[in-house]
This record gives C-alpha cells, sequence and structure tokens, in this order.
C-alpha cells in the first residue's frame, strides 16, 4: 500500500489542469418533445422510447437526433423512490441493454424501489452510432510502433479512418463527448418528470456520473461510481496508472496458483512460462488456433490475459489456455477470439468518444519509446497494458481543442458520491479510485473491495448491501470501508468479455484480433 500510495501522488503532481468547458455550454434545454414509451421488442417487460436532442448543444438550431431510451418500471409503485439511471461501460456501452438486463444485474429491492432507466450514450448503439468502413478498421496499423515511419503511417491512418467515419456518421461525429451526453441526461431526466437522480455508472459511465454531478450539483439524489475513471490524468499518468494495473493483476494470477491446485501451473514457475510464451510469439512460434499461418503476436497474447484479469473466474481459463499454447497444442474453440467479422460493409467504432473526452498527445516516436521502456518497468512481466497502448494510439493527430478535455472535479453535493473499486482491477485501477475520492473530498465516499475484477457491485454480500443501502436511504458506509474479497468461483468456461472488447477502455480496431 505504500507503494501505491506512492504511485499514486507521484502521478497527481503532473495532472492535466485543462480549463473545463464552461458550464454554461451544457446547461441541458428542455427536452424538444416528450417520450412516447411502447414495450421493447425484447422484452416486452421494459418500455423503450427515443428523446429528440440537439447534436450540438452549443448550437440547439443546428439539428437534431434521437437518443435511445429505456425504463423498466419499478416492481412496488407505493414503495417507488425516483428513478435510477444505469450509466453504461465503454465507450459504447448501452445504457438500454443495461436496463433489458437489470434484474439480472441488481438486487430485487432494488427493482422494487425504482424505475431502472437507461440511455444510450450519443454515438453509440441506438443513438446514432458513430460507423466507420469495416475494410478501413481492419487496415489499421500494428499499436506498438517501432519507428518515426510507423508512428507517422498510424498519423496517416487515423486522419483517414476520422474522415471515413466522419463522412459515414455526418455532424454528430464531433460531438459524442461525454459532456455532451451529460446534456442529454439531463434532458431524459426532465422527459421523466424527475427532479433529482440516482445514478449507478460502471466503468467508462463513472465519467458521465462525474460530468453530470459537476454540472447539475442540485439534481443528484445519490451517485454510484463503480469502478471510476480518472478524467484528470495525463498521458504520462494515464498510462504508467494503467500499466500497473495489468502488472498488479498478473501478480494476483501468478500468486492464486501459487496455491490453488486448480491452476494448470500449480507448483510450476508461472512467470517463466509466460516469459517464454511471450518470447515464442515475438519470434513467431504462436500460431492462431486452426490457422498455422496466423500467428500470435505478443500483444494478443497479453491482451487476452488482460481481458481474463476481467473476473478471476477466468483465471482457471487463462492457465488452461496458456498450457494448451506452451504445448503446442490447439487451445479449446473461443479461448483465443482472434478474429473480427468482415463480412459487414460498415462496423460501430465507438472511440472516437474517448477522443473528445482524453487528450493524451504524444509528439512523436522517440517520446513514444520513451513511455514504452519506462512501463516496462513498471511492468516487467506484462510489458505494458493495451489498455494504456491502446488509447494513445487511437487518438493520435485527434483536431484541437477538444470538447471534454482532463480537468480536477469540482463536486459539491449535499449527498457525497459513492465511489467503489476493486483493489486489483486491471482496468480502471485503484489509484484512480484513489485520486477521484481525493478530488471529490466531502462530495465523495470511497469503499474498497479488497478483491479482484472489474466492476464491484455483486461480489459479496458487503459491497451490494453497502450500495443498496446507499442509493435506497442515502446512507453511505463508514469512511475507510474495506469489503473482503471473494474467492474465485469455480467455472468451466471464460466469462465475456474475455478480452477487452469494444466498448472497453482501451479497445482500438488495430487488427488485435486478426
Amino acid at each position: 500500500m505504500r507503494r501505491l500510495t506512492a504511485l499514486l501522488f507521484g502521478l497527481l503532481s503532473p495532472l492535466v489542469l485543462l480549463t473545463p468547458v464552461a458550464a454554461a455550454t451544457t446547461q441541458a434545454a428542455p427536452p424538444r418533445d416528450t417520450i412516447s414509451w411502447a414495450p421493447c421488442p425484447e422484452e416486452p417487460a421494459v418500455e423503450c422510447g427515443t428523446l429528440t436532442v440537439p447534436i450540438d448543444w452549443n448550437q440547439p438550431s443546428s439539428g437534431t437526433f434521437e437518443v435511445g431510451v429505456a425504463r423498466r418500471k419499478a416492481t412496488d409503485p407505493a414503495a417507488r423512490i425516483g428513478a435510477l439511471v444505469l450509466g453504461a461501460g465503454g465507450p459504447g456501452g448501452s445504457g438500454v441493454g443495461l436496463v433489458l438486463g437489470s434484474p439480472r444485474r441488481f438486487s430485487p429491492e432494488i427493482l422494487r424501489r425504482f424505475d431502472i432507466v437507461g440511455l444510450d450514450p450519443r454515438g453509440t448503439n441506438r443513438s446514432h452510432p458513430v460507423v466507420c468502413s469495416t475494410d478501413v478498421l481492419t487496415q489499421a496499423p500494428d499499436p506498438l510502433l517501432k519507428s518515426q515511419a510507423d508512428f507517422d503511417r498510424m498519423l496517416a491512418y487515423n486522419d483517414r479512418l476520422r474522415a471515413d467515419c466522419r463522412a459515414r456518421t455526418g455532424p454528430l461525429f464531433d460531438h459524442v463527448d461525454s459532456l455532451s451526453t451529460a446534456a442529454d441526461l439531463d434532458a431524459f431526466r426532465a422527459a421523466l418528470g424527475e427532479k433529482k437522480l440516482t445514478f449507478w455508472g460502471g466503468s467508462y459511465g463513472t465519467l458521465l456520473g462525474q460530468l453530470y454531478a459537476e454540472r447539475y450539483p442540485s439534481r443528484v439524489r445519490a451517485f454510484v461510481l463503480d469502478s471510476t475513471m480518472d478524467h484528470s490524468l495525463d498521458t504520462r499518468g494515464f498510462m504508467d496508472t494503467e500499466t500497473w494495473g495489468a502488472q498488479d493483476a498478473f501478480d494476483e494470477f501468478v500468486a492464486w496458483c501459487d496455491r490453488d491446485s486448480r491452476c494448470v501451473q500449480h507448483g510450476k514457475d508461472v512467470r517463466s512460462i509466460w516469459k517464454g510464451l511471450l518470447e515464442r510469439a515475438d519470434r513467431g512460434e504462436l500460431s492462431v488456433p486452426g490457422e498455422p499461418d496466423t500467428k500470435v503476436t505478443a500483444f494478443m497474447l497479453i491482451n487476452n490475459a488482460l481481458g481474463a484479469f476481467y473476473d478471476p473466474a477466468n483465471w482457471q481459463p487463462l492457465s488452461q489456455l496458456l498450457a494448451a499454447l506452451e504445448a503446442g497444442e490447439t487451445p479449446r474453440p473461443g479461448a483465443l477470439p482472434l478474429t473480427i467479422d468482415r463480412t459487414e460493409e460498415v462496423s460501430p467504432n465507438p472511440f472516437q468518444i474517448f477522443c473528445l473526452d482524453f487528450r493524451l498527445p504524444v509528439r512523436d516516436y522517440r517520446e513514444f519509446s520513451k513511455h514504452l521502456r519506462r512501463l516496462a518497468k513498471i511492468a516487467p512481466d506484462m510489458r505494458y497494458s493495451p489498455l494504456a497502448i491502446g488509447p494513445v494510439i487511437s487518438c493520435l493527430g485527434q483536431p484541437d481543442p477538444i470538447p471534454n478535455p482532463q480537468h480536477r472535479l469540482k463536486v459539491r453535493t449535499n449527498t457525497p458520491l459513492l465511489v467503489l473499486n476493486s483493489l486489483h482491477d486491471p482496468a480502471t485501477t485503484y489509484p484512480w479510485a484513489l485520486s477521484t475520492a481525493h478530488q471529490l473530498g466531502r462530495s465523495g465516499r470511497l469503499l474498497t473491495y479488497e478483491g479482484w475484477g472489474h466492476i464491484v457491485y455483486g461480489r459479496g454480500a458487503c459491497a451490494t448491501e453497502a450500495v443498496d443501502t446507499y442509493l435506497i436511504s442515502q446512507t453511505l458506509p463508514a469512511p475507510g470501508t474495506r469489503c473482503p474479497a471473494v474467492p474465485p468461483t469455480d467455472v468451466q468456461t471464460l466469462r465475456e468479455p474475455v478480452t477487452p472488447l469494444p466498448g472497453t477502455p482501451g479497445w482500438t480496431p488495430s487488427g488485435l484480433f486478426r
């Protein structure tokens, strides 16, 4: 913990202190119309609809589009508290999808007391998704740049991809930032007739919650930031903390192998085995199952391992995969999902959202290579986190200024926001939670889950009951509350996501799954 604290406060000093966009530019206007609810095709018990909002909240007269929304009414209307908004992760996750699946994700008491509502963030799913040529997406260069020529090729590719996506998506392409989605959310609140909102956001959805609480503090009832983003780090801080999380997750996997006979490598030198696999991948000696001429790169292998770390239930299947690769066997079907669907002319590409929310500049290859050398020291086994490399590479050349640059939070709410995070989260790392809670000050309260994986709600009674109590009664857990780790469950197959998918931090269409 001392090393972790030192890392955190070492990263706080170079924070990007960019001037936030003026709050006046995002004050949500009344919605253009009310929502016409109708049963969702997938689930008649849930109502679906659309909300018309401006493409550009700074120029509302420039055009509109429709945001997809959903509502599952409280099972006990007499005990109903209000609307609980579910903030989807990603970027690229679906709030409508979260509402459709809410009985599997939330406790019966939450479903009894709240209307469960959600919107698809602009530029995703049912809210005019950003789409690009599938062919162009699959032409992306290798993300591990090795020269200035590679760097220049990536810049040129990003320019070409942005032009293609903009042409296919239309003017919304330049207005899919989360600050604009926060204004959409306030219009949704008004259409629902709610004076205040209750909110649970997971992963990238926590950024929506942060921005909403910052700009509409009087409309906040109780907000949960589950596995939180830190919207204040610069390029180095972002890459370092993501890579620290990857190495920490790998260390926890090794520790499990050392103590648990369910790990195929139990009693063996896991670090040595892993190193050997990476070296074979570097030499081109690992192949995609069933495709001997298609090689598994080290980046692919690291990316798959990181995806497995999203849930400790994936540790045993990961150990089986590593054993199969070490022995030269074909892993079981689905263990290495290294292909993408190229049959469609266009594919969704929600990562433009990240590029409008985070400015992570790198001047040239020389600076990029310095980052890689530093990351290798932070993560001697993992080398780096793909979640550190992907965003930086994908956003190279993004024109300035972006509409929602990083800044330190200035939230002043009557009820503090509840921040919860796994101690060993490979994606939204624990230092991010410490930083976010520090920025919130009296308007925040941190709950630490002492276990593993991404997203805390549902991992044991301690954390789940603390969240439910807060959402229902606005009662916070005591300062410094820590919930014990829940032992990993014994599963036979990998749970989704087994790799960082489109809609997770750091996804990039740069040939990771070729």
